[in-house]
C-alpha cells in the first residue's frame, strides 16, 4: 500500500545536497505561482532546486534563484529563468516559518518540486539549521559504514 501513495506524484527537481548540509526540521507543502513556459518546462524535469532557497518579500515567502530553463518552443513567450516564485501557504504556516526565521535563525530550504496527483507544481520546503563542518563528516562517516555494512552482509550470505 505504502508503494502505491509514493507513485502518486512525479517530481520535477529535486534538492539531494539539502539533507546532508542542514537539519531538516518541520517540512510543508507549498503551492507555487508558475507561468504555462514554466510549467511546461518544469514536466520536462531538467530544473534544478541546488542552490535555492525560500524567504520572505513583502510578507509573503518565496522561491528565490531556482532554475526552470527556458521552454524551447514558447520562443518570444518565454519565461525569465531565475525569477522569483511566490509559493502558496495559509497565513499560519507562513507566520510559522517566518518566525523561526527570525527568532531561530533557522533556513527555509526547498526539497523538491513536484507534480501531486491532481497534475498541480507543488514545492516541498522545510525548516532547516545548517549543518558545522564535523557534522557533515560525521554524516559522511555513518553513510560510509552503512555502505560497507551492505557489502559485509552480501559477502557472507
Amino acid at each position: 500500500m505504502a508503494a502505491r501513495n509514493e507513485n502518486r506524484y512525479r517530481i520535477a527537481a529535486d534538492n539531494r545536497k539539502a539533507r546532508f548540509n542542514y537539519e531538516i526540521g518541520q517540512t510543508f507543502e507549498a503551492g507555487i505561482v508558475l507561468t504555462g513556459t514554466e510549467v511546461k518546462s518544469l514536466r520536462g524535469g531538467k530544473a534544478t532546486i541546488g542552490e535555492s532557497y525560500a524567504g520572505e518579500m513583502d510578507g509573503e515567502i518565496y522561491l528565490f534563484n531556482a532554475h526552470i530553463p527556458e521552454y524551447l518552443e514558447a520562443n518570444r513567450f518565454n519565461h525569465e529563468t531565475r525569477r522569483p516564485r511566490k509559493l502558496l501557504l495559509h497565513k499560519r504556516e507562513v507566520s510559522k516559518l517566518l518566525g523561526a526565521v527570525q527568532r531561530d535563525g533557522m533556513t527555509v530550504v526547498p526539497l523538491k518540486v513536484y507534480f501531486n496527483e491532481r497534475g498541480r507544481a507543488k514545492v516541498e520546503v522545510a525548516l532547516a539549521r545548517g549543518k558545522k563542518l564535523h557534522d557533515k563528516r560525521e554524516t559522511e562517516r555513518a553513510r560510509d559504514w552503512k555502505r560497507e555494512q551492505g557489502r559485509l552482509m552480501r559477502e557472507k550470505g
